[in-house]
């Protein structure tokens, strides 16, 4: 761990910062429908117009850094969020609804430039540990939050918002002073071949990529359908609460020794095996509701999550070229946080229709997304054409 280069602990410390003072999120409906005591739905368009734009700016926003770099996008980006966030208490409702695309936007931006700039900072193929401090970084940040916004919004949600901001433009400060300036991007870089004509050409990454939508549709059932299906056989609210820590602690304690372990073997295996044991997990939840068989589904797949999540997300950064590492950290992003979009729907929908078949049909789409995964590395991928790979190589020097 001590060859970790020190912009990675610098983000990761960072990471952490933010995910303890970040409370809009998780607050900001109780808020719209609370002290600005707006109708329910009104509500859930301004809280959707923030995800949505979130989803956009994971799948889009990393071509800012790649042209303009990763640490200046980084930096305009936060400030947007922080002094946003801040605003948020004295903000118009029409504003609101107009500014929470942007805002979530924004936010995506941020986190698309920092996992870029985490993954820069690292050769290809040494990537996961990195992955896992900054990951590690970010759960541990999110044990502390949720319950100080709590606490907060008990006594007054204004201050709510005034510490998230300022918490985020604090941190923008110090990673403007501690992140070295990075060069310029190469001015053939980003001209040599855009972010699709490179996915296209990578078969594997073509047959991965709808494998992380299916799982994440799956994995986030936990947030969703769990709460409602334990509920209605008569669990109580800790039960669920208790699963959730559960699973944080797991990944605190375990995801970076299990990195460091698996770090040399192949990265598809450790995917397809994370995904397939996410699968079983969610299948256990069919078998029943006792307490025992809940901890012990939550344990199986917390394990499938610490093995693919670190894995999944270094394995789409290496198979980027250079000048496209900010655009993979996105296409993987978005994938990968579909499921919040996603998933509440399509799970309501099957619980809503076949109660008993949903755990069933979660554990068979993550084991064939894991299928899927794992099949994904034998699948082959041309060489690249001549002129795609002479525009990707740089430039030969002038004769003297």
């Amino acid at each position: 761990m001590r060859d970790i280069p020190r912009i990675v602990w610098t983000l990761a410390a960072g990471r952490f910062v933010n995910a303890a003072g970040t409370f809009m999120y998780f607050y900001l409906f109780l808020y719209l429908t609370g002290p600005r005591d707006l109708p329910i739905g009104f509500a859930g368009l301004i809280s959707g117009g923030l995800g949505a734009g979130m989803l956009v700016g994971n799948f889009t926003s990393g071509w800012f850094g790649d042209h303009f770099g990763h640490r200046r996008v980084l930096l305009v980006s936060s400030a947007f969020v922080g002094l946003s966030t801040l605003a948020i208490p004295w903000l118009p409702t029409a504003v609101l609804a107009v500014g929470m695309p942007l805002l979530g936007y924004a936010g995506a931006t941020s986190g698309v430039s920092q996992g870029a700039l985490v993954a820069l900072a690292v050769p290809a193929g040494d990537r996961r540990r990195s992955v896992a401090v900054t990951r590690a970084a970010f759960n541990a940040g999110c044990v502390i939050g949720p319950p100080l916004g709590a606490l907060l919004s008990a006594y007054d949600f204004t201050w709510l918002f005034v510490i998230d901001g300022a918490v985020t433009l604090l941190v923008r400060a110090a990673t403007a002073w501690l992140l070295p300036t990075e060069p310029p991007p190469a001015p053939g870089g980003v001209q040599a071949h855009g972010l699709w004509r490179s996915v296209r050409a990578d078969r594997a990454l073509l047959v991965l990529l709808p494998a992380i939508v299916v799982v994440d549709i799956v994995y986030r059932q936990l947030y969703s359908t769990l709460p409602v299906y334990l509920r209605d056989h008569g669990q109580p609210i800790g039960l669920y609460a208790a699963l959730i820590a559960l699973g944080s602690g797991m990944i605190l304690i375990l995801e970076i020794p299990a990195t460091m372990a698996l770090r040399r073997l192949p990265a598809l295996g450790i995917i397809g095996a994370g995904y397939a044991l996410v699968g079983l997990g969610f299948g256990l939840f069919g078998l029943g509701t006792a307490s025992w068989l809940a901890v012990a589904a939550m344990v199986v797949l917390t394990v499938g999550e610490i093995l693919y999540k670190t894995t999944a997300t270094a394995h789409v950064l290496d198979a980027a070229p250079p000048h496209l590492v900010g655009q993979y950290q996105g296409l993987y992003t978005g994938a990968a946080t579909s499921g919040s979009m996603l998933a509440p729907p399509v799970g309501a929908f099957v619980y809503s229709v076949a109660p008993a078949a949903l755990w069933p049909l979660c554990a068979v789409a993550a084991v064939g997304a894991g299928v899927l995964a794992w099949r994904s590395g034998r699948v082959a991928t041309p060489r690249r054409e001549p002129a795609l790979a002479a525009a990707s190589d740089p430039a030969p020097k002038a004769a003297a």
